[in-house]
């Protein structure tokens, strides 16, 4: 059975490189009938944080992805890592190294000099001498010393490392007794059963030290797929100067998950020249064979649009909730949701129209006023305030209107502005004539007459 798993480090946000990371892991999974699960790898006790490690969860439970365990913790695994480490050094595939940092600093100006890459030597390898005083020992890996170790990553292909270029006897226990990064992975991936590990092609350097622990411990080696990044439309690899990183912003930007986690499969996925992905489709139709070598481009322009169809596509009480968790109840005002949802490209942008919708304007934006109001436009607007009868419904408005510009031998360019200004305060605002039929008679009159005392004077 094929198990994924995503396994992020508490110590910030939840990286939306991340999410797609678990995003892929988990289509990959529901696509083949496997399973998914989340380990919050928290053993740098140092950087933790028990925010960022609920910042974490926020984030899965926003998405919605549906992890099929128990979410697992490094920290409290311990004991577990200590006795494979102890196994390896009862079989002679690790050893105590007893490097001092004096040692350490004079063997890499050594090689400095020689203009060799930094790299231990090995000199506590077989190491048969007195045990140093006073230096608390390491625990290293015997590595091999030559040969090959070839990848066959489902993303990039055959990658092939050779030892001697990228390769020492790395470090799998510091001095404190805490295990390394490396060591734990491989050792809870095989013990929890992790049949394909997903993750970004940063970690691809960390392969072949991970398939030296798989072999030395006699677990089975998982399939890996490496995803290449994500870069900024400049190029460069994404960062906070690009834009938001952080999951949870998106939300507070007013995006949908539904759209995000369709944003992030394009991506670097691809099925044909479809765009839109329901959460079932992207279980049904996500295999690797479609998924880019190269990098891919984060584009704004792109996600505000994917949220922009999902905002007008999703049932009503979908928008409501999520408007909800940002402030604003539609519960009662389906009307307004209707009429706004059309436009809006966020739910900050949607509840941001229906406040300037609902509310009485209390001043109206001085540049708009000097823009569009002129001796003809005021005179046209008083005669149309005058002359302004209540209508059924958004067509009947227009039809009123134009019947009264046609009379007037006036554009609706003449008046259309100062009407929304009147209604709203500003001048950019849905269409005139559905916020008349959504606004009672008394509420129009008195916006009609508030914004006829101040151009009036």
């Amino acid at each position: 059975m094929i198990k994924t798993r995503f396994a992020p480090s508490p110590t910030g946000y939840l990286h939306i490189g991340g999410l797609r990371t678990a995003l892929f892991s988990y289509l990959y999974a529901r696509a083949n009938n496997g399973k998914f699960i989340l380990r919050i790898e928290d053993t740098d006790m140092a950087r933790n944080s028990a925010q960022a490690a609920q910042a974490i969860l926020d984030a899965f439970k926003w998405v919605d992805l549906e992890i099929d365990s128990e979410i697992t913790y490094q920290s409290k695994r311990f004991d577990i890592y200590k006795r494979y480490i102890k196994q390896l050094l009862d079989e002679g595939k690790a050893y105590y190294c007893y490097m001092s940092e004096d040692e350490l600093e004079q063997l890499r100006k050594e090689q400095e000099a020689k203009k060799l890459r930094p790299k231990y030597d090995g000199r506590y390898r077989d190491y048969k001498g007195e045990i140093p005083k006073d230096i608390k020992p390491v625990v290293r890996i015997k590595a091999p010393l030559s040969g090959e170790i070839v990848v066959n990553d489902g993303v990039k292909g055959k990658v092939v490392f050779k030892c001697e270029d990228i390769l020492d006897d790395f470090v799998i226990a510091r001095a404190d007794g805490s295990p390394t990064y490396n060591f734990v992975v491989v050792v809870d991936d095989a013990l929890m059963g992790v049949s394909d590990v997903i993750r970004g092609d940063d970690h691809l350097s960390n392969t072949p030290k991970q398939i030296i622990l798989y072999e030395a411990l006699n677990f089975k080696i998982p399939n890996f797929y490496h995803l290449a990044m994500i870069n900024g439309e400049d190029g460069k690899k994404l960062s906070k100067r690009h834009g938001a990183t952080d999951v949870m912003e998106y939300k507070a930007m007013g995006y949908l998950p539904e759209a995000l986690l369709n944003f992030l499969l394009r991506l670097g996925y691809s099925n044909k020249d479809q765009e839109i992905f329901s959460m079932q489709e992207m279980k049904e139709c996500f295999t690797f064979k479609n998924v880019s070598k190269g990098a891919s481009t984060y584009n704004a322009k792109k996600l505000e649009w994917l949220n922009a169809h999902y905002i007008k596509s999703l049932p009503d009480e979908r928008i409501i909730n999520a408007c909800k968790e940002l402030g604003y109840d539609f519960s009662s005002k389906l009307k307004l949701l209707h009429m706004l949802k059309e436009r809006a490209k966020t739910l900050v942008e949607l509840i941001s129209s229906a406040k300037i919708v609902d509310n009485t304007p209390q001043s109206y934006d001085e540049n708009a006023i000097n823009k569009f109001v002129n001796e003809i436009s005021k005179d046209l607007f008083n005669k149309y305030v005058n002359e302004f009868t209540v209508q059924e419904n958004e067509s009947k408005y227009e039809e009123f209107t134009n019947e009264f510009l046609q009379a007037n031998n006036a554009k609706l360019k003449d008046l259309a502005q100062l009407l929304r200004i009147a209604l709203t305060g500003v001048s950019v605002s849905p269409s005139v004539f559905a916020m008349l039929e959504y606004l009672s008679e008394d509420e129009i009159k008195i916006r009609f007459n508030n914004f006829k005392g101040k151009i009036n004077g």
